[in-house]
């Protein structure tokens, strides 16, 4: 498996940081963008690299060298003139036969590029982008991707968005098939996503791969501050799929948006006050923020699955709003009762995943790698804390939303907190 590194860009808005150096090689701890890059590359066993190189390139190939060093072959093609993000992809014509992995120079990430690869291939995608949340979907590329995981529809950031949407966004790295580069007839100006991306999700052949894994864009000073920070509190690398992960588990109604009963209507979903805060403590840990949340309304036939998928949109949206995210959300539509009017006879089963049974749990670990045992469950309920404990985990109860006053279980948490943001900042102070 090969690499491509886009490394040509001038890094116009870190000029307060670094002048007269390519933004690849913006320093980090010392060492350039482009160090940390390799370094995850390397971990996935890819070895063999291309750096496509312009502005200031000679200052990338006099610290790299042929990459022997770092413990890889190095390989440059000189952009002797701004070609945008795709117009350079024409001189890797004949030196690539198998998919590869390209990545633009701009980002820190630690990542499992084998899993990311494994999903391109059994997609059989010509383009598969690699999404996820973020602190600022409101000016990102947000993914729009149907259940299958193919890519619908690319909404283009910094354009207004006057409809709820998925915190699922592009972070700007890629597997591509070299089928791909037949579409480049010359070393002209052509936009990746515009001239490509869009062009391929007409004919079907992108998806979108969700992990939880770190990637950061380096385009600002403040977003170059908070990758220092989670170098220095090893988040970057934790994160990678390979390593064990840890999460925190919350459920929804109650906890995260305020309790109304059985939510029905959209516009009833209203965050809590500091549940906001609260899940940024958690994205700036090592912790992974995980919805999993019991859903009868779906069985009972009284919301529709793409009403409820409404309803999480919203979620997601509003806690964007405020630089927050979930990093995945499971739920369970079944409820085994039955007598209810418009229920949905194929649902009302005794599932394994409504909780207190821990199949979501089970699902999101499988997913994540997760280890459960350090891992915690926050609720409002006592079937909450019940579903924690079931899975061996550490739990906190809420005293927002029903404050544990269904009494349907016993269960006594291994702490009470008044907010979910107190919850947060106890997990902490606990690890």
């Amino acid at each position: 498996m090969k690499a491509v590194i886009m490394a040509g860009g001038k890094g116009t808005r870190l000029q307060s940081i670094a002048k007269n150096i390519p933004k690849p090689m913006v320093p980090i701890l010392n060492r350039p963008i482009l160090e940390y890059q390799i370094d995850s590359l390397k971990k996935s066993g890819i070895t063999d690299v291309i750096i496509i190189i312009g502005y200031l390139g000679n200052i990338i190939r006099k610290h790299f060298g042929n990459g022997e060093r770092y413990g890889v072959s190095i390989e440059y093609i000189v952009e002797n003139m701004p070609l945008g993000t795709a117009g350079a992809l024409y001189y890797l014509k004949g030196k690539i036969k198998d998919d590869f992995i390209l990545v633009f120079g701009d980002l820190i990430f630690d990542i499992d590029f084998n899993r990311f690869m494994a999903f391109h291939k059994k997609s059989d995608a010509i383009i598969s982008l690699y999404g996820h949340p973020n602190t600022h979907p409101y000016d990102s590329d947000v993914i729009i991707a149907n259940e299958q995981n193919r890519v619908i529809k690319i909404e283009s950031k910094n354009v207004e968005r006057p409809f709820f949407y998925h915190n699922f966004v592009n972070a700007g790295l890629y597997c591509l098939s070299p089928q791909l580069l037949n579409e480049i007839t010359n070393p002209e100006k052509l936009d990746l996503e515009k001239n490509l991306i869009i062009e391929q999700i007409k004919k079907k052949r992108v998806y979108a791969y969700r992990s939880t894994e770190y990637v950061k864009d380096m385009g600002t000073p403040d977003r170059l501050n908070a990758v220092v920070r989670d170098i220095q509190n090893k988040i970057v690398t934790s994160r990678n799929l390979k390593n064990k992960q840890k999460a925190i588990f919350l459920d929804r109604d109650g906890t995260i948006n305020q309790y109304v009963g059985f939510l029905k209507n959209i516009d009833d979903f209203k965050l809590i006050s500091g549940v906001a805060e609260a899940i940024k403590i958690i994205n700036q840990s090592q912790y992974l923020a995980i919805v999993a949340t019991n859903q009868p309304v779906i069985a009972r036939g009284e919301v529709t699955f793409s009403s409820l998928e409404e309803i999480h949109k919203k979620m997601e949206t509003e806690l964007g709003k405020q630089g927050a995210y979930l990093d995945d959300l499971f739920f369970c539509p079944h409820h085994p009762d039955k007598g209810y009017k418009d229920e949905v006879k194929e649902l009302k089963i005794d599932c394994s995943c409504r909780k207190p049974k821990i199949g979501m749990l089970l699902q999101a670990a499988e997913k994540y790698n997760i280890n459960l045992s350090q891992s915690w469950y926050i609720g409002d309920t006592s079937v909450d804390i019940q579903t924690g404990i079931n899975a061996g985990m550490k739990t906190i109860l809420v005293k927002t939303g029903q404050a544990g006053r269904d009494r349907k279980y016993n269960a006594a948490a291994t702490f009470e907190a008044d907010t979910l943001y107190e919850a947060a900042k106890r997990i902490m102070k606990e690890t």
